[in-house]
Order: C-alpha cells, then sequence, then structure tokens
C-alpha cells in the first residue's frame, strides 16, 4: 500500500498540473475542436473524467480513476475557489465595469441581486421540494432550499465571459454584469446562513437570517469601501506601474483575507472594491501607461483562472455517484432553475416601471444569460457528504452544465435574433460598445 502521506502533491505540483492540462486542452480546442474556449474546456474536462471511469469499469485493475478523484480531494474544489480564485476573479471583473452606466439601471440590479436571489431561491427550493415527492425522495426538507441558495445565483465569471464576446448594448451589459458580480455574494451569504440551519437541525429563523445577512453582507460592503479606497490613495500618490500593479493584489489578497477572519463576505467585498478602482482610480488615479499595465495584468490573472476553473467544472463530474433517482432530479432542476430564473427577472424588471431597464429584449437576456458556474458547484460540494449531498450535487452539475453548454453557446444567436427584431435599438447600443472598446470592458482591454 502506498504511503498518501509520501505521495501527496505539493501545492506548486497541483497547480503546475491544472496549468499545464488547460494549456494541453486549450490547444488541441483551438486547433481542432474550435468550441468557445471555455465550453470545451469544460466539455474536455468531462469527457476525460468520464473515460476514466470507463476505462476503470472496463479493465480490472486499472484505478486511475481513484488517482484523479485523490487529485482533486486534495486540491478541494470548494476552498480553491471560495478561498482563492473567486477574490482574483471578482475583482477582475468588477474593474472593467462603467459605475456610471451601472447607475443608471441600479434599482432593477439591485432587485435582482437582492430580492431576486431570494426570491429564486424559494421557488426552486419549493418546485425542488415537489419534484422529490413524486420522486419519492425523502430528505428534510431544508435541504431543497439549500440547494435553491447554491443554484440561484449567476456565476460572474461566466456571465463576463460571454460579455467580452458580444456587442450587447453598454447599458444591458453593466447590468448584467452588475447583477452577477454582486448576486454570487448574496447568494453565498443565503446558502451560508440556510446551510448552518440544516446541519444543526435548528428552526429557521427569518429574524435571525435576516441579522446574519445584515452583518455578512454589510460587512463585506464596508471592508470593499475600505479598500478600494485605501487602495485609490495609494494608486493617486504615484505614477510607477510595477507597484501599482502590486498594490491592486494587495488590495485584492488583503481584503479577502480580512473577510475570510471577519466571517463577512468576500466576493462582495471584491466587487465594491474592483468598481471603486476600476472607475475612481482609472479617471483619477492612474496614468495611461499604468491603466494599460494594470488592465493587462488582471485580464492574463482572469484568463488563466478561467481556463482552470473551467476545466477543474469538468473533471469535477468524477465525483458523481449518479443512481436513477439523482439521474431524474438532475433533469428535473434544469427546468426548475430557469423558470425561477424567469420569474425571478421578470419580477425586479416590472416592479417600478421607471426602473425598468431601456435596451428592448433585456430581460430576455437577462434571464438566458443568467449562467451558473464554478460557485454553485462548489457550494454544492461543500455540503456533508451523504446521500442528501449526491442527490443535490447531481441537480447541480446537471443546471450547470446546461448552462454552460447550452445556455452560454446559445446566447450570442439570442442577442442576435434581438439585434434583428429590435433594430436599431439594441444595434446603436451595440455600434457604441465597439466604438467604447468592449463594453463592460471601458478600457478595451480584451
Amino acid at each position: 500500500m502506498h504511503d498518501t502521506a509520501a505521495t501527496a502533491l505539493s501545492p506548486f505540483d497541483l497547480a503546475a498540473i491544472l496549468v499545464v492540462a488547460a494549456a494541453i486542452f486549450g490547444y488541441i480546442n483551438h486547433h481542432y475542436i474550435r468550441l468557445p474556449h471555455v465550453i470545451g474546456l469544460t466539455i474536455m474536462g468531462a469527457l476525460a473524467a468520464i473515460l476514466l471511469m470507463a476505462t476503470d469499469a472496463l479493465i480490472p485493475g486499472i484505478t486511475l480513476d481513484d488517482s484523479v478523484s485523490r487529485l482533486l480531494e486534495q486540491l478541494n474544489f470548494t476552498e480553491t475557489l471560495l478561498e482563492g480564485m473567486l477574490s482574483f476573479l471578482l475583482f477582475a471583473g468588477a474593474l472593467h465595469v462603467d459605475l456610471d452606466r451601472l447607475k443608471a439601471d441600479w434599482l432593477p440590479v439591485l432587485l435582482l441581486s437582492t430580492v431576486g436571489v431570494v426570491i429564486s431561491t424559494l421557488l426552486v427550493g419549493g418546485a425542488a421540494w415537489g419534484m422529490a415527492l413524486l420522486l419519492g425522495v425523502e430528505i428534510t426538507p431544508i435541504w431543497y432550499f439549500v440547494f435553491g441558495a447554491l443554484i440561484s445565483p449567476t456565476d460572474p465569471v461566466s456571465v463576463l465571459g460571454v460579455l467580452k464576446e458580444e456587442n450587447v448594448p453598454l447599458s444591458l451589459q453593466s447590468a448584467v454584469a452588475g447583477e452577477s458580480l454582486f448576486n454570487d455574494g448574496v447568494g453565498i451569504v443565503v446558502f451560508t446562513i440556510l446551510l448552518g440551519a440544516a446541519i444543526t437541525g435548528a428552526d429557521f429563523s427569518l429574524g435571525e437570517g435576516a441579522r446574519l445577512f445584515v452583518i455578512e453582507a454589510g460587512g463585506g460592503v464596508a471592508v470593499g469601501l475600505a479598500f478600494g479606497w485605501l487602495g485609490f490613495r495609494a494608486l493617486r500618490s504615484m505614477d510607477e506601474y510595477t507597484l501599482e500593479v502590486l498594490i491592486t493584489l494587495a488590495v485584492v489578497m488583503g481584503g479577502y483575507a480580512l473577510c475570510s477572519q471577519l466571517h463577512i463576505s468576500g466576493p462582495l467585498a471584491m466587487a465594491v472594491a474592483g468598481l471603486l478602482i476600476g472607475n475612481q482610480g482609472a479617471n483619477l488615479a492612474m496614468s495611461d501607461e499604468t491603466l494599460d499595465y494594470v488592465n493587462k495584468f488582471w485580464e492574463l490573472v482572469d484568463e488563466v483562472l478561467n481556463s482552470v476553473l473551467f476545466l477543474l467544472i469538468g473533471l469535477e463530474i468524477i465525483a458523481l455517484v449518479p443512481g436513477l433517482r439523482e439521474f431524474a432530479f438532475g433533469l428535473a432542476a434544469i427546468p426548475i432553475t430557469l423558470a425561477a430564473r424567469a420569474i425571478a427577472v421578470g419580477g425586479a424588471i416590472k416592479a417600478i416601471p421607471a426602473a425598468r431597464l431601456s435596451t428592448p429584449g433585456s430581460g430576455r437576456v437577462l434571464w438566458w444569460g443568467g449562467l451558473r458556474g464554478g460557485i454553485s458547484i462548489a457550494l454544492a460540494l461543500s455540503l456533508p457528504a451523504g446521500d442528501t449531498r449526491d442527490l443535490l450535487l447531481a441537480a447541480t452539475f446537471a443546471a450547470v452544465l446546461f448552462s454552460v453548454l447550452i445556455q452560454r453557446a446559445t446566447l450570442g444567436k439570442l442577442i442576435d435574433s434581438l439585434k434583428a427584431a429590435h433594430s436599431p435599438a439594441m444595434e446603436e447600443g451595440a455600434a457604441g460598445a465597439r466604438a467604447d472598446g468592449s463594453g463592460a470592458d471601458r478600457s478595451g482591454a480584451d
């Protein structure tokens, strides 16, 4: 028997394996398969996981899937994403969101990223509970709402990737990006509160949940403002691009680490800090040379981590142990999450007529563009081991894979059809996006 302690890989070894694998798969996809980058990596990761499991099943004595499973277990996808990668990805995304345009549609964005997440959590949880009863599945009801919380927030990594490829009108780009940056932080807070109640078995108190939400979300916003302001002041005091890039890195790592220690929302902190430095910092504290270096640095960070993340999403399929009921529940989760998203989006846009997004077809883009990704899988993988985890993990993977492989692949066609149906309104906005560089990315870094 091998000594697992002796064969344990170092953090550098794990990072090297993932980067090399992402580079190889990316090369194969670019030259031969020619799918969009993240879709190609997700499919290839999933196919690799399925091939390993099939090989082990067909050839006795081969334990390749066990080796990969141990590697992924040692990597700890949940901790790697939520306590490491997410801080960089959120800051990089927020850095390029135009705050002035976001303010124009701030109310629907606020409703979608807060009330919309809560409504979606309740709708998904209730519908999943009903579907489970039809399938004869019996688990404690609160776990269905835990699933609703982890699957409701859209993934900014997925959403912002689409915005970089499509000439979406500027106001809609900012709205989609703004919602995706904030609602994942809100979703994680709601998930944490419900998970605590589910694990302890304590009766869920709406008042206590609201109190914890205010503390965690409000604390994250406060830390984001504080670190963003400190970073802005430091950037404004000098014109040395190497040091200024280092300062932005310190804002991300220091701010997120502090939030982890204080048990408040790091994702919300990074969204706020990125917005502040990407707008006030870019306009008032950085020279053109510094801004160019900062944008290119964070674009590189974003692309590398993006590639690794979507490869991992595919590979993590090896963690599934699907039976018939898990498979059926997973399929049911796809229309449930889509319907809940449609209701949440429609309610947020129509709640206050004056706050409706001005671009024709905004509701449909926000609905179909509400992509799920690594955050949902990371939260699902953090659930306690057991039959309940297997069931909810299958549903999460089904919803995420449908989102990445179907919704993301067809979102561009939806936008094109809306442009054709609502010309010249959307075309005018899209022309503005092209003239501005790429819409959500005001610097034109992508």
